[in-house]
């Protein structure tokens, strides 16, 4: 587990300098987002798959602490194209 790391983007194969800091990665393959909020929004969301679609990597985690439980506080997310590939799959098996 890594916590304030920056990540190297890629776009076209072209490694980019940038300053995007997670706040913690989990073994390369999940971004968790730390948050202490009334309420998430959408903007929120969006967030956390924008740092997939930058990153590549699978899944991401969105937690806000300023909720009575923690089971309401945290959202599971998925990089988008992991939605069309299941889809696929399904095509195909039909």
């Amino acid at each position: 587990m890594e916590a304030e790391r920056c990540v190297t983007l890629t776009y076209r194969e072209l490694a980019i300098c940038s300053r995007l800091r997670l706040d913690i990665i989990v073994e390369g393959l999940i971004v968790v987002e730390l948050k202490s909020i009334e309420q998430i929004h959408p903007i929120h969301l969006s967030q956390v798959i924008t740092y997939l679609r930058l990153t590549d990597w699978p899944a991401g985690l969105l937690m806000n602490f300023n909720v009575t439980s923690m089971r309401h506080g945290v959202r599971r997310l998925y990089h988008p194209s992991w939605y069309s590939a299941k889809k696929t799959s399904k095509d195909q098996a039909s």
